[in-house]
């Protein structure tokens, strides 16, 4: 059975941005990696979860500012976290049940990477791609 170490074991690096960090500074940096979200941290720990959707649903939709807004004030805090020990099919049906499409994953309190939606779904074979 797959862990989910099998899938961030070898990721050379792992984005994060600070709690202090701009909401317009970790949108460049997420635009720049070309991810959708991005774990924060608060002195080297886990802290939150800062995503597209949070851009939109409380930065652009609540009027705020993204050059003076924090990441702090708008990330989702305290996120559902994964362990490197638990089973792929866990990680699927905590991200299926909750509407998660990233969890951070964290090992005795250190980050150690994020998973994705895309990561845990299994991939359509080249005979269901083709009927699509």
């Amino acid at each position: 059975m797959a862990r989910v170490y099998d899938l961030v074991k070898d990721r050379r690096m792992i984005y994060s941005v600070d709690a202090n960090s701009t909401v317009l500074e970790a949108a460049r940096f997420m635009t720049e990696h070309n991810i959708g979200a991005v774990p924060v941290l608060r002195d080297g720990e886990l802290a939150g979860i800062f995503s597209e959707r949070d851009i939109m649903r409380r930065v652009v939709s609540g009027g705020r500012s993204p050059a003076i807004t924090k990441v702090a004030e708008v990330m989702t805090p305290r996120p559902l976290t994964l362990s490197p020990d638990d089973t792929v099919e866990h990680a699927r049906f905590i991200m299926l049940e909750h509407g998660f499409r990233h969890l951070p994953v964290v090992e005795e309190k250190k980050l150690t990477g994020i998973v994705s939606l895309r990561d845990v779904l299994p991939s359509a074979s080249p005979a269901q791609a083709k009927a699509s």
